[in-house]
């Protein structure tokens, strides 16, 4: 048997030692490996006793890539990064999420619609879906490209134009600046399909690259005529505000005008890390 078949999947090429890190540790098989290895060297055929023999050399193999483990003849052992891996996620306290044991989500019902604050046109709405993803949806994060869990809350952020939306670990969805129902019921319906299609992958997403954005950054990039067309009082004003998530690009329109074309583009650019 094809040991790259085993689990339906390949290696990605060209992955980062980070990436590879996280491939490998997505999956249950190599991190019931790795915890086994915590209290030393074992025999390989040690090893079978945990994992089935017929795809060992394919979970190893995947390990060693991510510079995990080392194999000596019959035994294995926890490399020195693979101890240190270890060590750090202890002392963080970190749990290594078993992505493996995630369901595909079913939205069950829209609650509420309230009126917003910021908007009068528009609604809050409540959700639900389930079964709940609980902190799954801190691996789910890099699937959405503005996506932000927040630890806090307990929930992932995202947003689509002027809709934020919060998925939290207990099923509840709350969006904001929705039309109508209608729309309500889209929004939840694209996120099911988003998940469930990075459920049904069975593997985890990689991590986001982090991208530390400034406020004098994202004030650079607005035209800095404090035309007060967004409703601020100044550019400086709106980017802060744009910082805090309280607004987005979409208000301030004169950076639809051709002379700020490039503007736009990496403020869109810096609007999906901040």
């Amino acid at each position: 048997m094809d040991c790259n078949s085993a689990e339906g999947v390949k290696i990605p090429e060209g992955m980062s030692e980070t990436k590879l890190v996280n491939f490998a540790m997505a999956n249950k098989a190599r991190r019931k490996i790795i915890n086994f290895l915590a209290n030393g060297d074992r025999n390989i055929e040690d090893v079978a006793g945990i994992v089935r023999k017929s795809i060992l050399d394919f979970h190893f193999n995947i390990l060693q890539q991510a510079n995990l483990i080392e194999l000596e003849d019959e035994n294995v052992k926890l490399s020195e990064y693979g101890r240190n891996f270890l060590k750090s996620k202890k002392e963080k306290g970190t749990e290594i999420i078993d992505f493996s044991q995630a369901k595909q989500v079913e939205i069950v019902e829209v609650k509420q619609l309230l009126t917003c604050i910021a908007d009068p046109s528009k609604f809050r709405v409540i959700g639900n879906m389930t079964p709940p993803l609980g902190e799954i949806l801190k691996v789910l994060e890099p699937i959405f490209p503005s996506g932000n869990y927040s630890e806090k809350i307990g929930g992932l952020i995202t947003q689509k134009g002027e809709i934020i939306t919060t998925i939290y670990g207990s099923g509840k969805v709350s969006m904001r600046m929705i039309k109508d129902e209608g729309e309500a019921r889209e929004v939840l319906e694209e996120l099911r399909s988003i998940i469930n299609g990075a459920i049904k992958k069975g593997v985890a997403p990689a991590p986001k690259e982090k991208v530390r954005v400034e406020l004098m950054e994202v004030y650079k990039y607005l035209p800095q005529t404090n035309c007060g067309k967004c409703g601020e009082q100044g550019c400086y004003s709106f980017a802060i505000k744009l910082m805090a998530g309280q607004v987005t690009l979409e208000k301030c329109t004169s950076l639809k005008e051709p002379d700020y074309a490039t503007n736009q583009e990496r403020l869109q650019f810096l609007a999906e890390y901040i």
